[in-house]
């Protein structure tokens, strides 16, 4: 059993910070931490393997503690406060419930309505667990922006039986797909919540009349871009 190296990289592999490698063929792997075989197309080029749920078990509390007590309202603020704690990795399956836990934060504080946030909350951590690492390019369907949906349809209550609030919900996930699409790839977790959240905040203000911030003036210059191997400089919106 090999001994796992208590310092933590936030960038590539956490357990030696070499870069990973993706494959198209699936094999049986060991998560380094839990020890639980899964199948996966990605390790680092040592071969280490780290689950979803190990990869981010400190950022999701992170995330929920932070969001049930803050009363701030604007979520590219508080998801930048996050995204800067050093228990948010660079990329991660974490950014999937950031996105609607910020965004679900800012909804109900605007509104008034905390004790409502807390539960709220809590179901965006549930579904959320269910979004893979590594969604955006084996799926065609980043995390961040099903994020935007899960707040959606958590706001909504939407269900596969509804009619208007799901087609919202759908509609929501969508809009920042293409939005996300049109600035392409490679991945960079934090470029698609700055999106991401831009999108959300846009949509709620246009179909609901709130306004979560200013986002057609307020845009975030990116402070992680030297954490970031496959950053696209210049061609994305968020490089200073």
């Amino acid at each position: 059993m090999e001994k796992v190296n208590k310092t933590k990289h936030r960038n590539d592999c956490m357990i030696c910070g070499k870069e990973l490698m993706y494959f198209e063929y699936y094999k049986e792997v060991e998560c380094v931490y839990c020890h639980k075989t899964f199948k996966s197309n990605v390790t680092c080029l040592d071969g280490h393997y780290i689950c979803d749920i190990c990869h981010s078990i400190d950022s999701i509390d992170l995330i929920e503690n932070y969001c049930r007590e803050t009363n701030k309202t604007n979520p590219i603020e508080m998801a930048t406060e996050l995204m800067k704690n050093p228990s948010i990795n660079m990329h991660g399956p974490e950014h999937h419930f950031l996105v609607p836990a910020v965004l679900l934060t800012s909804y109900y504080n605007i509104i008034d309505k905390k004790d409502m946030k807390t539960r709220k909350l809590a179901i965006a951590k549930i579904r959320a667990k269910d979004i893979k690492g590594g969604f955006c390019g084996f799926y065609g369907n980043c995390g961040a922006a099903v994020g935007t949906g899960i707040y959606m349809s958590i706001i909504l209550e939407a269900t596969p039986l509804t009619k208007e609030s799901w087609g919202l919900a759908n509609l929501m996930t969508g809009t920042t797909l293409i939005s996300l699409a049109k600035i392409g790839g490679p991945r960079c977790c934090k470029r698609n919540v700055f999106a991401s959240i831009k999108e959300a905040a846009k949509f709620t203000d246009e179909h609901f009349k709130i306004k979560l911030y200013d986002y057609e003036k307020y845009s975030p210059i990116c402070s992680f871009r030297l954490r970031n191997r496959e950053c696209l400089k210049g061609e994305c919106p968020y490089y200073e």
